[in-house]
This record gives structure tokens, sequence and C-alpha cells, in this order.
């Protein structure tokens, strides 16, 4: 719980420290006055909102309660009707006496989505640790990077997986077989060539009927998939990309000028930009404008999308994300599995 002239870094800090992805903006009497959601801190990103700025500029202040007394099947139909994962209880002074999850109250969800890992890459720049191993099954930790991946979709619901494999295909296969030893489905997407990031999609059996979740095998993150699945249905989209910010410091002054006259001098700014997570969520729209057997990565399948006027959003990743690509990732990713996974 914060007040209202707490900022929404202050919220972010709250949210993240209670892990129920929802802030409680209270009075001096803990008397509700609204709420910040996860999800209002990624909108927050996309929008460029100044995070010094008092919660109060962008906190809902009607957001769904419930009251003391209201039984578990009262409060589940309630978060039902308002499609809302976490309510806050208050007395009848309006004061907060606890917060429900929807995983509370119901019993958790299984998510029949489709997941595919691009797993087939050849690991060039992690020479020579992939030259007798696949880069997905070398091990961070006790365990190959493909496996943590695997296991992280697995606490979230998830259970219904292709990996897309090609070097040394059959090393993956063999660990990981059909999935069984991890209570889940696995099957192979083999490309016989390179297609891209995309265009192996093009090789499924059958296009799903349901959003699709596809991501790189070489990522190590904590981003909540289910949160990043219901974003997508939220907003209606047709593909959803995780984004994180990446910071640029220019090692100069930037001089401004106009008509030949220095206007301002900004002293080693830092630029910051919203870039690709590697992490994608596609309708099954978006996978039929993936042509069978082109080569196509991923962000050319966005370009296609946005060129027909599809809804294409991005989710920010503010979770732990690591892109294990050259042997110092490799290296960080050891130290960071300690922290994180054990």
């Amino acid at each position: 719980m914060i007040q209202e002239n707490a900022s929404i870094m202050d919220a972010v800090k709250a949210i993240d420290k209670g892990g129920m992805q929802i802030a409680l903006i209270v009075d001096g009497d803990k008397r509700l006055k609204g709420i910040l959601t996860d999800g209002d801190i990624r909108r927050a990103v996309i929008n460029k909102t100044d995070f010094s700025a008092k919660v109060g500029s962008i906190m809902k202040r009607n957001p769904s309660i419930a009251k003391v007394g209201q039984s578990d099947e009262e409060i589940r139909k309630l978060m039902k009707t308002r499609q809302v994962h976490q309510i806050p209880v208050i007395d009848g002074e309006g004061r907060v006496q606890r917060v429900v999850l929807f995983v509370d109250v119901i019993e958790r969800k299984r998510y029949d989505n489709i997941v595919v890992i691009m797993a087939g890459g050849l690991g060039s720049r992690l020479m020579p640790l992939t030259e007798k191993s696949p880069k997905p099954l070398l091990k961070v930790g006790s365990k190959p990077i493909l496996e943590i991946i695997l296991e992280s979709f697995l606490e979230k619901g998830f259970y219904r997986f292709y990996f897309s494999v090609n070097y040394k295909a059959e090393m993956i296969e063999l660990y990981f077989g059909d999935g069984s030893a991890w209570d889940a489905e696995i099957k192979y997407i083999r490309e016989e060539k390179k297609l891209g990031t995309a265009g192996s999609l093009s090789l499924l059996p059958d296009i799903p009927d349901k959003p699709i979740i596809v991501m790189n095998g070489d990522i190590l993150t904590k981003v909540d998939y289910a949160s990043l699945v219901d974003y997508h249905m939220a907003e209606n989209a047709v593909a959803t990309m995780a984004v994180r910010e990446y910071s640029n410091r220019i090692p100069y002054g930037v001089i401004n000028v106009k008509d030949n006259v220095i206007v301002s001098i900004k002293e080693k700014p830092i630029d910051t930009y919203l870039v690709n997570a590697g992490i994608y969520v596609l309708d099954p729209s978006a996978v039929r404008e993936v042509r069978r057997g082109e080569y196509l990565d991923m962000p050319r399948l966005y370009d296609r999308l946005i060129d027909l006027g599809k809804k294409t959003i991005a989710f920010p990743v503010r979770e732990y994300w690591l892109d294990i690509g050259k042997i110092e990732d490799f290296e960080k990713a050891q130290g960071d599995y300690e922290t994180l996974w054990r």
C-alpha cells in the first residue's frame, strides 16, 4: 500500500515487492483511493510517462472491490465478471483488509496455447562451447538453457510445445523426447534449411485456433507468460512483441543548432529505446501470413502485418531478461542462475 502523493516509481517498487502485480493507493487511514496494476505500469512505459510523477495521475480511481463477509464464490464471480486478476477487500469504512488473487479462488488455469521455441541456431558466437552441443543444451547452473525455459512455462500453466530444431537436432530430441518426463507435450519442427525466426512457423502441421507464443531458445527471463497472453487478448491484438528498454549514453556534448545558432547544449545525454526482447504472441491470422518454406525473420513478419493494417502492440518487459548470445552473456547467466533459479 502506498499513498496518493507517492510517485509512479514508488508504485513500481510496491508492485515488485508485493508480488501480486498490484499496488493499492490509500489515505492515511488505509482507506482505498485507487489501484495501479502491473499492466498499467507497462502501458506507462509505452507512453513514456514520467515515473517521477504522482501515482494519482495514472491510477484507477474506481476499481473493482469486494466487501468483508463476501464468500469466495461471490468474489470469484465478481472477478470473472469484471475480468480482474486481483481484487481488494474493504470493510464498511473503506479500509483495505486484504487482497484476493484470482488463483486463490479458482483452480489454477491451464493454457492450451501452443508455445514454439526456436532452438535451431548454430550458436556460432558461443564457439567452441557449441562445437559439440547445440546452444539450447548448454548448461546454466545444473540445467540446459532450454530446460529452464520449458520449466518457466510449465510453472505458468503452459504445457503444449513445439521445439524448432536444426543444428544437432537429434541431441535435443534425445534429451527432451515427447516431454512426458516434465508432464508436457513436446513435438518438433525440423528445419531442413534455415527459415528464420518466423519462417519455421509455416511447418506447423496445423494452424492453431488460439494465439501462440514464439520465443527464442537462448533467452533467460522471469517474464510472466500468462500475463503476456492475457495482455495480448485484452488489447485484441493480432501480434504482440515483448520489448525492453535499452539505453545508450552519447559520450559527448550534443549541440542543438538552428540557423547556425547554438540554441542548447546537452552534456552526454542518454537515449532510451524499446528493443525487441525475442518473445512474441501471434494470433492464427498472423501465422497464416507466413508462406510455407520462405525465409522470414520475426521483425519482417511484423512489418508485413503493419503494412496490412493489423494491430501489433508492445508488451514492456520489466522482469529479468538476458539474451545468451556471447561468451560473456553465458558467463553472466551462471551467476544470475544462482540468485534467480536456485
